[in-house]
């Protein structure tokens, strides 16, 4: 498609030249940081006085409150503005984090904390999904999606990163005390910028379900626990290949190729048109056709390559999503609706962790067949969604 390759570079420079743009992608991802520097944070934290299981323990406490917090926090947004609840969840978070590092290791105060980490974990996300539309013209949003989309994917292989360096340098407390200084320097950035300042959510019908009234938006959210069932499966199931490679720390440059996959696959996508209702199936195939290669258990290296192909993917699929999800949400609840397809790919990615974990124990490719059948449900859902709604008889 050489009109759509044309236009890729006035694409991209376009949403990049946008005022604000490169201060909210900047202060948004330093805000989000989090999210990939916590839970090994608390799970290095409380490995020093506990087992595995404890820690793991912990590490699920603050994904559970993260999970239920984002759509509350998110209709607040919608029904008020941005700054105030950013600065509200940031606090809570950032006392949670410190709780948990003064807490001596105690098991309720370190649960407690996590919890509060968690549910204190601002929705920067879904309120720059929300932006986009006052930031790029119409045309454009496509391209600020699968911009957004990659570049989030950098916070996955420098989160980690991060708080190794912060516990090498001072402990491991030290890399919860980093999560919440980034966490509140990003949200200090992001929330006192103009257009955030003065943004206000649509005016509409209130209603208590929100986004989930709309029916094929509660089926689009049970495609995204599949899809994140599906990408939250390789954790697992590449560390399990490892440890049966021989080096355990082989598993980390194998999920950085799946990222670095994912980042490319998010670039690239910015060439592309919207598309139609059609293309939300389509690149759900695509997505679940990529981890079946992964089946054929190569050696590491073609085994990294092809978890990179594997994460090319992910960033069409997702801005198919959120381009769908524009038009299926009703009026004064975009904020809440980008937060449940969040939250339905952090539980999504929850449970196939969960999943995954028995099958490895049984046999590699069992554990690597899980992400294409997960993937394949995505598919059936977002083809249901497709479908053209008919209209009632008069």
């Amino acid at each position: 498609m050489p009109a759509v390759a044309s236009e890729q570079p006035s694409a991209l420079k376009s949403v990049l030249r946008a005022t604000y743009v490169r201060r909210l992608l900047v202060f948004s991802q330093t805000g989000r940081l989090p999210m990939a520097a916590a839970p090994l944070a608390l799970l290095l934290f409380a490995r020093e006085e506990h087992g595995l299981a404890v820690a793991g323990l912990v590490v699920a406490a603050y994904t559970a409150g993260m999970a239920v917090s984002a759509p509350l926090l998110a209709r607040i947004v919608d029904r008020w503005r941005q700054p105030p609840v950013l600065w509200a969840s940031a606090l809570l978070s950032a006392v949670g984090f410190v709780a948990v590092a003064v807490s001596g290791h105690g098991l309720p105060v370190m649960i407690v904390g996590a919890v509060l980490a968690g549910l204190g974990t601002p929705p920067l996300e879904a309120c720059l999904r929300a932006l986009w539309p006052m930031l790029v013209p119409p045309e454009r949003v496509a391209a600020a999606y699968s911009l957004d989309l990659a570049v989030q994917e950098v916070i996955y292989v420098t989160g980690p990163l991060v708080t190794l360096a912060a516990v090498g340098l001072a402990g491991p407390a030290a890399g919860l005390f980093a999560a919440a200084v980034f966490q509140l320097a990003g949200v200090a950035g992001f929330a006192l910028t103009p257009v955030v300042r003065t943004w206000r959510g649509e005016a509409g019908e209130r209603h208590w379900a929100g986004p989930l009234r709309v029916p094929k938006f509660v089926v689009i959210v049970a495609g995204v626990i599949f899809a994140g069932a599906a990408v939250g499966s390789l954790p697992v199931i590449v560390t399990g290949y490892a440890e049966a490679a021989g080096s355990r720390s082989l598993s980390g440059w194998l999920l950085a190729a799946q990222a670095a996959g994912a980042l490319i696959g998010g670039l690239l996508y910015t060439r592309a048109t919207p598309g139609g209702p059609g293309r939300l199936p389509l690149t759900a195939a695509v997505f679940a056709a990529g981890y079946v290669p992964l089946l054929l258990v190569p050696e590491p290296v073609p085994m990294a390559a092809l978890l990179a192909v594997s994460g090319l993917s992910l960033p069409p699929l997702l801005t198919a999503v959120f381009l769908t999800v524009d038009r299926l949400t009703p009026a004064g609840a975009a904020v809440e609706a980008f937060a449940w397809i969040i939250t339905a790919f952090t539980v999504g990615s929850a449970a196939g962790a969960a999943v995954t974990g028995p099958l490895v124990s049984e046999s590699l490719r069992y554990g690597f067949a899980f992400a294409p059948l997960s993937g394949a449900l995505a598919v059936a859902a977002m083809a249901i969604v497709a479908l053209p709604t008919r209209k009632a008889a008069r």
